[in-house]
């Protein structure tokens, strides 16, 4: 707080933005935003050391004329086609389904509390799974914690975040808002923390992500749906992943994440692949969904 009311006595600016590793210290953050002399802070979503990439490649292309666009999303790595999607599964042998909606599907299957590895679109840049490659889960089960923490093998105070539609976040959580990269937290509203337990710290806090429908319109209809099934308008979100191994990224990643953990559903693209059907003989790897 010394440093960046130093900095803006400097500068007189009314954005701070950080980077670095030090930057996605949530609390941190959360604290110059509230006490600190700034009207807004923002926090590139990879402000760890692997970030400086980010860094170097906009400072060589400003030395060659080029103004950068504004960044509006992290989601600037590798996509697959449907079509190319669709080969990987015939290719692995796996039996899948087309549903008519992925993202009603989706979330049907968190309504009931299954646990579904999402893998949709672009893979992402920096350390926070945010609608492209996930975890989701109901969050208004307190046990689905421990079961995310043994999926991901990873240790059991390690806490799950939720995402939110962006104009329902304020009515449920106070703190900087919007919140696309997960880098603040906030606290929840008293009356909303029995009901989505999963995602709220021991000191009532929660570290989330705010969905725009304009920019993730593919999570935002999950969402919606997911709120028309249960009332909650907050999902479960955590990495594609298991301990000690990178995020999920291509689709190969995806299959063994998903064969090697106790997942329920594999939401590909627009292709399912539930944990029931692994063990189906009766299928076919076919345009016309896969199942027969």
């Amino acid at each position: 707080l010394d440093l960046v009311r130093w900095l803006h006595g400097r500068t007189h600016d009314s954005v701070l933005t950080l980077a670095g590793g030090v930057a996605l210290n949530c609390v941190a953050n959360s604290r110059i935003a509230r006490e600190g002399p700034f009207a807004r802070v923002w926090v590139q979503p990879a402000a760890g050391d692997a970030g400086t990439a980010l860094g170097g490649a906009l400072l060589l292309s400003a030395g060659e004329g080029d103004e950068p666009e504004p960044m509006t999303g992290a989601d600037l790595g590798r996509d697959w086609s449907d079509a190319e999607l669709g080969a990987w599964l015939k290719t692995a042998a796996v039996p899948f389904e087309r549903p008519p909606d992925i993202a009603g599907t989706v979330a049907r299957a968190l309504a009931d509390n299954a646990i579904v590895a999402w893998f949709q679109g672009r893979s992402e840049y920096g350390p926070r799974a945010l609608g492209h490659r996930s975890l989701l889960a109901h969050p208004g089960h307190a046990g689905n914690l421990e079961r995310l923490n043994d999926v991901k093998g990873r240790e059991q105070f390690r806490p799950v975040a939720p995402m939110v539609l962006a104009d329902r976040a304020a009515e449920i959580f106070d703190g900087p808002l919007p919140s696309p990269y997960m880098l603040f937290v906030h606290d929840v509203a008293p009356a909303w923390r029995e009901r989505i337990p999963a995602v709220v710290h021991v000191d009532g806090t929660a570290r989330i992500q705010t969905v725009d429908p304009a920019r993730e319109p593919l999570v935002a209809r999950m969402l919606g749906e997911f709120e028309r099934f249960t009332g909650l308008p907050v999902v479960v979100n955590t990495s594609l992943n298991t301990a000690g191994r990178p995020m999920v990224d291509d689709p190969r990643d995806a299959l063994e994440c998903f064969g090697s953990s106790p997942v329920d559903l594999l939401a590909i693209g627009p292709y399912a692949i539930r944990r029931g059907d692994l063990f189906r003989t009766d299928f076919r790897g076919d345009d016309a969904g896969g199942l027969r």
